[in-house]
């Protein structure tokens, strides 16, 4: 369950990020780490995102949060790129990981199977489409849970 905090921290780190020429892609904020976590991915759409983007974003971002002071007591702020285990959403995603490997997870067994894994095709209006072993799997959108990176294209 996403903390109530997220979409007013998305709201403050996203034109901030846009500022400096970065995309704010997720936040989350883990409560069960001490200090707790504020993480906000962030994604340069031109180029791959570097330390440099993570630093910029840290040093403009935390004035605005020292300044809202919506978490009075101590936390780490967290500023990366998505990476493994990064779930994908946008249609910016699904082409910008087309090839890697994923994890698909359904809500209902396909094929007896409820997690797909292979190289990401392509995310159509219809389908998120892998291909696993040389052979194309087509799996309904509407079956879909969510599509995960992950570092092997094969499960047993």
């Amino acid at each position: 369950m996403t903390h109530p905090l997220v979409p007013q921290v998305l709201d403050l780190a996203r034109p901030i990020g846009a500022s400096l020429g970065l995309e704010v892609v997720g936040a989350a904020f883990l409560t069960d780490q001490v200090p707790p976590v504020l993480r906000i991915d962030i994604r340069h759409p031109q180029q791959d995102t570097g330390l440099a983007d993570c630093e910029r974003m840290t040093q403009a971002l935390t004035p605005a949060l020292d300044e809202v002071n919506w978490i009075p007591d101590a936390y780490v702020l967290e500023i990366s790129s998505p990476g493994l285990g990064e779930e994908l959403v946008t249609d910016r995603d699904f082409t910008t990981f087309h090839g890697f490997p994923v994890r698909v997870e359904l809500h209902q067994p396909y094929r007896g199977r409820r997690e797909w894994q292979g190289r990401l095709l392509r995310r159509d209006q219809e389908a998120v489409v892998l291909n696993r072993r040389g052979r194309t799997v087509r799996l309904l959108r509407s079956w879909v849970a969510r599509v995960v990176l992950t570092t092997d294209d094969q499960d047993d």
